[in-house]
């Protein structure tokens, strides 16, 4: 489905755009064709020099061209197409993800609102996070979302049900485009590459290519290196990355983010196919390595949590056994930084990497 929107750029801005001397790829088109200005042919020879540098130097940008089709998904998780004829100016985003991937791609300017924020934003977003219109409601109303009246909505794919802002489908028809994570689509596998698609895809969308693919390689770059640095190890460890919620234990296995991390770092999962374990599970698969999922809310201690979430793992007399639990080979990993992680992919990487090959260095 596809969905224009009317507005289109001036051929005479776009040409001026062209001929800027903006050299850096945070910069995104409208502001170079909003600020800057063709340079003068009776300028001085040493300004003239810069802007040719730096003119060059911009020409190394991939730059988006619209109409741009990007295939994204619909509530159920079925493949629909929208279409931008330009970047969305008044977007709104909701949830941790969403919010912290426009502060990366520079894109704090076009956003109208945003909501849902689990934690505070890393510190080298804050100033940007700042500037923002952060909304008194967590998971933002119908009504609230309509009077702002928004040209894109990026966030997961629960905010699209009947209680909350309704199918995609019909903020399309309305004139308002929708990208939510791939990685919380219905019935779909969580996966890097899919992290890796939508930054891109939101790197494509606003024009910002450069600044998505720095974001998505440094990613790759982590996991790479370490599997460099752990070529020769002949044995890697064995896995299970388990979040205790309360009776139950959720273990990550091989459909999941965390999972897909971890076999992309080398590793192997002890229990692949189970969503849910119990202790005897867990005793059967001894994995050489267990990461324990914690996830402080706005409001809670980080610390109190990870330590609460940690004990049930380490002090249950029915674990001692365990390999991992022996060798001190328990590791906590925020949830955030391995379910729809966005941004923080890299951090989950690390995380990941630093506890399955403690003794190795990896750059």
């Amino acid at each position: 489905m596809k969905n224009k929107v009317l507005t289109t750029r001036i051929l005479a801005v776009m040409m001026a755009a062209a001929m800027t001397m903006s050299a850096s790829p945070a910069v995104y088109a409208a502001e170079r064709a909003d600020s800057e200005t063709i340079k003068e042919d009776n300028q001085p020879a040493e300004e003239t020099a810069d802007a040719s540098s730096e003119e060059t130097a911009s020409e190394g940008e991939t730059r988006t061209e619209y109409p741009l089709t990007i295939t994204t998904y619909d509530y159920d998780g079925n493949e629909i197409e929208t279409t931008y004829e330009k970047a969305p100016e008044k977007v709104i985003a909701v949830y941790q993800g969403s919010i912290e991937t426009m502060l990366a791609l520079g894109l704090e300017d076009r956003l109208v609102a945003t909501a849902g924020l689990d934690n505070e934003v890393p510190d080298d977003l804050k100033e940007a996070f700042s500037k923002t219109n952060y909304l008194d409601e967590f998971t933002p109303s119908l009504e609230t979302v309509t009077m702002l009246e928004p040209d894109m909505i990026l966030s997961w794919s629960s905010l699209f049900s009947d209680k909350n802002l309704g199918n995609v489908t019909n903020w399309i028809d309305k004139g308002c485009n929708t990208y939510y994570n791939s990685n919380t689509r219905p019935g779909g596998e969580r996966t890097l590459e899919n992290e890796y698609t939508d930054i891109l895809n939101l790197g494509k969308i606003f024009d910002v290519q450069d600044k998505a693919e720095a974001i998505v390689d440094d990613i790759k770059a982590v996991i790479d290196n370490t599997l460099e640095a752990t070529k020769d190890v002949e044995e890697k460890p064995t896995v299970m990355v388990l979040e205790p919620l309360g009776e139950d234990i959720t273990n990550y296995g091989a459909s999941s983010l965390g999972g897909d991390m971890v076999t992309k770092l080398g590793a192997t999962l002890a229990n692949p196919d189970a969503s849910t374990v119990g202790k005897e599970d867990i005793i059967a698969a001894n994995p050489d390595v267990i990461f324990v999922v914690y996830m402080p809310y706005a409001g809670d201690d980080p610390q109190s949590v990870l330590e609460s979430q940690m004990a049930v793992i380490q002090d249950d007399e029915a674990l001692q056994s365990l390999d991992a639990v022996k060798n001190g080979r328990v590791y906590p990993i925020m949830l955030s930084e391995m379910y729809a992680s966005a941004t923080r992919t890299q951090d989950g990487v690390e995380t990941f990497a630093k506890g399955l090959y403690p003794d190795v260095a990896i750059d």
